[in-house]
């Protein structure tokens, strides 16, 4: 700096006004005013001028520091080394510290090492050389920030910790949802255990309804269609003793004739309850053979034969050829001999029973139809139905098994069965049943 002598300079509030100002004066008024310290040392670094701001800075007065080797206020570590800094420089030009600001240490007159930032400036007046140092106290900042630090990482580390603990929240939150997913998962499958059990037991209690209606119906149906029979046989035999005598021959005949056809259809009765009975068990099995297709319809309508009424026949065709058939014969036997006697029974003298079969892509293709009193519209959805017995004909004798026993028949054959019918022209029957598992 420009500014030489080693007088101490004046306070501020013995500076005469403005006015009256030199520029030394200002220049002196500025140094001591100054916030940050100022120090200019010469070429041996001896301190020619220093202001308040830097003597307060290290803890000495004025008086103790002007004349001093700058070193006295830096650590040993540099001191030792500050004065050959100055001749490297004033020697080789090279700088390391002038006109670059940076961070160094500073020592007080206790001992006291304290940060500080420093800035120093040469300045080449009377063919000498002053280096003036600019000194700011940066213990304040550096306590900040050294707080600030501490502070981050306190944060950092309350941060992990609260992580970790938000971990181990989540982590719990986790196994109390996977509890209660196992929970969950259990309560339903209870509730599907007591669901089926439910189901169950609803299905049992229907089937003891069904088994205790169909004893019912059972009972009141055997009742009546037993006892008619029985009584007929009985009074044909009470009669039938009636005529001793030889020229009475036609009328026993007339009376045997008449039980033998209450014992046909006692014997029908049983065997409709029989077939039922093995049905429900699940004791009908298919036992498939082979045999003429011929043969099989001629031996049915044989045993038809005592049931036709007088003037009633069975018209029946069939393909050309004989047809080798692969099936359960005596299950197809009872197919046709339900439907057949059924269109027997429901149909009046006189009339006439066709029955169709055909052979087509590998399934045999059985019609009867009959020009009986027919089925009621509004009853035919239960024709299957076990026991079930239209209205126009519950004077005529029957179980109201026979349908239902062909329709489950037909089903073991895996074929179907379907029908129409009109109330006083007749009823058709018409059934497929596939040959493919007879080769």
């Amino acid at each position: 700096m420009a500014i030489t002598g080693t007088s101490n300079l004046h306070p501020l509030n013995s500076i005469s006004p403005p006015d009256s100002f030199s520029a030394a004066q200002r220049l002196s008024a500025i140094f001591e005013a100054a916030l940050d310290g100022i120090i200019t040392i010469d070429e041996r670094g001896i301190m020619e001028m220093i202001n308040p701001a830097a003597a307060s800075m290290f803890g000495y007065d004025l008086s103790e520091l002007i004349g001093k080797n700058v070193s006295m206020l830096m650590p040993d570590m540099h001191a030792r080394q500050h004065d050959q800094y100055i001749q490297n420089y004033l020697q080789t030009g090279h700088k390391r510290i002038i006109g670059i600001g940076r961070e160094v240490e500073g020592r007080k007159k206790d001992g006291t090492q304290f940060p500080l930032r420093l800035s120093v400036s040469e300045v080449k007046t009377d063919g000498r050389s002053l280096f003036t140092g600019t000194l700011h106290d940066l213990t304040v900042a550096k306590e900040a920030e050294d707080r600030i630090i501490r502070l981050n990482a306190e944060l950092e580390k309350g941060v992990d910790q609260r992580t970790e603990e938000l971990a181990g929240a989540v982590n719990q939150l986790l196994n109390i949802n996977k509890k209660l997913e196992h929970e969950i998962q259990e309560r339903r499958a209870v509730e599907s255990a007591l669901r089926h059990s439910e189901q169950e037991l609803r299905r049992a209690y229907e089937k003891e309804k069904e088994l205790s209606e169909l004893k019912s119906r059972f009972v009141s149906m055997a009742s009546h269609e037993f006892r008619t029979p029985l009584s007929a046989v009985l009074s044909s035999a009470d009669l039938i003793e009636a005529y001793p005598r030889e020229d009475q021959q036609a009328k026993r005949e007339k009376h045997t004739a008449r039980i033998k056809s209450a014992v046909a259809n006692l014997t029908g009765i049983l065997n409709d309850f029989l077939s039922l009975s093995k049905l429900e068990e699940g004791k009908v099995g298919i036992q498939s053979v082979r045999f003429l297709l011929s043969e099989f319809c001629a031996e049915t309508l044989d045993d038809l034969q005592g049931l036709l009424k007088p003037g009633q026949n069975i018209r029946h065709d069939m393909p050309p050829e004989d047809i080798e058939l692969f099936l359960d014969k005596k299950v197809l036997k009872n197919i046709f001999f339900n439907l057949l006697s059924n269109a027997i029974k429901y149909s009046d003298a006189g009339t006439s029973i066709d029955c169709h079969i055909r052979l087509e892509a590998d399934t045999l293709h059985i019609t009867v139809r009959d020009q009986g009193i027919g089925i009621p519209q509004e009853e035919q959805q239960h024709v299957f139905t076990r026991f079930f017995r239209a209205h126009n004909a519950e004077n005529i004798q029957g179980t109201g098994l026979g349908l239902n026993i062909v329709k489950r028949y037909i089903e073991l054959l895996r074929g179907s069965i379907n029908f129409e019918s009109e109330l006083g022209k007749g009823t058709t029957f018409r059934i497929e049943i596939p040959l493919a598992q007879t080769n």
